[in-house]
């Protein structure tokens, strides 16, 4: 005992800085110690006062090691700091916790796994190592409801942060405390499945602080004997199971806690780790609530004999008593250290001998873990380095076989290399010519609207009399649609057109090499840019003016437009003949020609409506100008002819038939007169005066025409010079987002290609990173390790 408080000390002070003020304080400290050594062994009474002076010690030395790490600290930006043996081990654990399970390679590396019962105290021993009270509390009812793993290491300021988030705690303050223990808390609510109690999913959490003991620790749920109600029936079998699996792992240290406020028969968690670790190799027993324990049992000895391991059917490595605070959860860590000490100088346990003084206290237990824990790292580091060459052998011997000419890109590098794709298949958006644009605008602008103008302006106006009505109707219906819908529909075309060629890029397969691995990915990419993209909310209203301007003009300068505005008049009223005799067969059926070479007949239904459509045309023949609707005797007359003639037929049927047969013949004599007015260009020059021959309807389409080109340019315009940039800025945000979301990279990027150099890549990284620590210095005795365990 005493050698070893010394031998503490004399290592506490090898690690204090060189400094020039560092180095006249220790020696002083040095002249304290060698007064220290001598008076140590005059007499064991003076143990606790050398206990406490060791404590002093090391608490000055604490502090001369938070100056220099504040100095490091502020010179961060101007040299790189090197990652600290405790967080690259921590990195391991954490890619570990990620690796396929079916290797079963992670449960052969050290970390201390804190178990105990139920409301036991090991949360409270937990945050006395970590010296901060970090975990959410309750009074009586389980907290810890899936594992958490702390990585402990020394630094400038006492913080911690998680793995997955950037955000760092300050454990100074008492609100980023309270934040902390409502972010765990809520990590595990997410964590625990519905109708479950506890979660086998680990939470990573990293705190840094002056002094702290560099390890890794597993808190886990608390082991309960009875599964009260609000609790899923399993959840006793669960915590055994997710205790089992931690303490299996033969380099795995158990920490096991131990109320000693409550009777040792109704301990659970002893007999649980008595089957984990029969001969104590790996175990560490921890006796909580002492000052209880002192107060309630009757004979001390019986805390003796827990403490020397003859109470309990299990061995242990070693065996500490601690003191956790007073049961007030708003105490602060210093004020129950404080307690802590007061208690043990004053308690009859140590003055009558029964404990010794290097077994109490949770400042010896850290010191005494962290030892055990290293050690632990150290013997198994480079036998799991060598587990990991030889699976990292048969995983490059099966890449090799599947995927010879290929290189090893795991998920990660497969998104950057998907991303760059993405990327130049947006910007070669920018590269489509204008001429490219603006004919997909003009032709898909033209399906959307071609109806409405064809049934609601040119057909009505062609009805009228005379060429003043025929005008001003124009003129009314093209001013109603230009304010009510056509900005809107122009800017949907242009944004079904944006959408087209960006798909047309992000599909299309540009050479035979294309790798359909990114197909996935790259629909994700185009559905979500897509879905953000919003339209300017400007747009249609600068749309507006600028078509209701080209409507109102008519002035036809030259022949050459003229022609051309009386080939669209006539391709589209052919486009509309075409589709009207077509669906005037499908009403007749096939005629005489077709059923005798298809052997094909007509339904009755059909054979009504061609009798129904053969009378109204013999109507038609005498009166080649009847308006477009038929009166009712006319209706009359040809339900009376048909009846004559054995045909029963509805009113309503042969005005739908009368329909599709005067459609028929209007559009067959617009195209007539179309072909008339061919040479109507000087007439229209000189205003139709003196002249039979009136073509309003070519002036229509041409303003029609007009109005096409000048939105496809405008809108042309708007994609080029604004949203296509804002599509790409889109797609880049979408890739931004997804290169953070792991949960979407593993659902967008899969195979079997993928999940082996996922475990190829992963293989890689922990091998180096354990041939890495088999060779970092502080893990080997001779070159400064303090391999040596406290004496228990």
């Amino acid at each position: 005992m005493k050698w070893h408080l010394l031998g503490r000390s004399e290592e506490f002070l090898a690690d204090v800085p060189r400094s020039p003020f560092c180095r006249k304080r220790r020696s002083e400290v040095c002249g304290s110690l060698s007064v220290l050594k001598l008076d140590i062994l005059a007499s064991p009474l003076l143990q606790l006062k050398y206990q406490r002076m060791l404590e002093r010690l090391e608490k000055e030395n604490k502090e001369l090691r938070k100056i220099v790490l504040q100095r490091d600290d502020k010179g961060i930006h101007q040299r790189k700091l090197k990652k600290s043996l405790i967080d690259m081990y921590s990195e391991v654990l954490d890619t570990l916790s990620d690796y396929d399970a079916s290797y079963n390679t992670h449960d052969h590396l050290p970390r201390v796994v804190v178990v105990g019962d139920q409301s036991a105290g090991k949360t409270s021993v937990l945050e006395m190592i970590a010296q901060a009270r970090i975990f959410p509390r309750g009074s009586g009812e389980m907290m810890t409801r899936s594992p958490v793993k702390v990585t402990l290491s020394e630094g400038p300021h006492h913080v911690a942060l998680f793995k997955d988030s950037s955000r760092e705690f300050d454990l100074t303050k008492k609100e980023d405390l309270a934040a902390l223990r409502n972010e765990i808390e809520i990590r595990m609510r997410k964590s625990v499945s519905e109708g479950c109690t506890v979660s086998a999913e680990t939470i990573s959490l990293s705190v840094k602080g002056p002094g702290l003991q560099r390890m890794v620790l597993v808190d886990l749920p608390g082991v309960i004997s009875t599964v009260t109600s609000g609790m899923a029936p399993d959840t006793k079998e669960t915590i055994f199971s997710i205790s089992k699996a931690y303490m299996q792992n033969p380099n795995a240290i158990i920490l096991c806690i131990q109320d000693g406020s409550v009777d040792a028969e109704r301990s659970i968690v002893t007999d649980l780790v008595s089957q984990m670790d029969p001969q104590g190799k790996r175990t560490i027993f921890v006796l909580t609530k002492v000052d209880l324990a002192e107060k309630n049992v009757a004979s001390p000895s019986r805390i003796q004999q827990i403490i020397e391991g003859k109470l309990f059917p299990m061995k242990a490595l070693g065996y500490f008593a601690v003191v956790t605070g007073k049961g007030n959860t708003s105490e602060s860590i210093e004020s129950i250290k404080e307690y802590e000490e007061e208690f043990f100088q004053n308690s009859k346990l140590l003055k009558n001998c029964m404990l010794k003084a290097h077994q109490v206290t949770t400042r010896n237990l850290s010191l005494a873990v962290s030892d055990c824990f290293w050690k632990m790292v150290r013997e198994s580091v480079e036998q799991q380095a060598d587990a990991f060459k030889a699976t990292r052998f048969n995983l490059e011997t099966e890449w090799k076989n599947n995927y010879p000419r290929l290189r090893e890109l795991d998920r990660n590098e497969l998104f950057e290399k998907a991303k760059n794709e993405i990327l130049d298949e947006v910007i070669s958006l920018s590269q489509v010519t204008p001429k490219h644009w603006e004919d997909m605008l003009q032709q898909s602008l033209w399906e959307r609207v071609s109806t409405h103008v064809i049934e609601n302006i040119y057909l009505p106006a062609a009805q009228t009399m005379n060429s003043g009505t025929f005008n001003t109707t124009v003129d009314i219906k093209l001013k109603q649609w230009t304010d009510k819908q056509l900005p809107n529909k122009a800017v949907e075309v242009a944004w079904g057109t944006l959408q087209e060629e960006f798909s047309r890029f992000m599909t299309e397969e540009k050479s035979k090499e294309h790798d359909d691995i990114f197909d996935k990915l790259k629909q994700a990419v185009k559905e979500e840019s897509i879905k953000r993209h919003k339209w300017n909310e400007g747009a249609e209203d600068s749309l507006r003016v600028i078509q209701h301007n080209a409507l109102e003009d008519r002035s036809i300068s030259d022949k050459q437009q003229w022609d051309a505005a009386i080939q669209f008049m006539e391709e589209t009223l052919r486009s509309r003949l075409k589709d009207t005799e077509s669906v005037i067969e499908d009403m007749v059926g096939p005629d005489w020609k077709k059923r005798w070479l298809y052997w094909v007949g007509r339904s009755k239904e059909q054979s009504i409506r061609n009798e129904t459509k053969n009378e109204l045309e013999k109507m038609m023949r005498c009166n080649d100008e009847h308006p477009a609707y038929l009166a009712n005797d006319e209706v009359t007359t040809v339900r009376k002819n048909l009846e004559a003639r054995g045909v029963a037929v509805d009113p309503c049927l042969i005005k739908d038939t009368w329909h599709q047969v005067y459609r028929r013949h209007f559009l067959k004599n617009a195209l007539g007169h179309c072909n008339l007015c061919r040479r109507g260009f000087y007439y229209y020059q000189r205003h139709f005066v003196d002249s039979e021959l009136e073509c309003n309807d070519v002036v229509l389409f041409w303003r029609i025409q007009r109005m096409l080109a000048i939105t496809a340019n405008t809108l042309r315009q708007q994609l080029t010079n604004t949203e296509v940039r804002r599509l790409e800025k889109n797609v880049k945000e979408v890739l931004e987002d997804f290169a953070e979301d792991c949960e979407k990279k593993m659902k967008l990027l899969t195979g079997k290609r993928v999940q082996l150099a996922e475990d190829l890549s992963l293989c890689c990284n922990i091998q180096w990173t354990l041939s890495h620590l088999g060779c970092f210095p502080a893990l080997h005795p001779k070159k400064g390790f303090r391999a040596t365990f406290p004496v228990l």
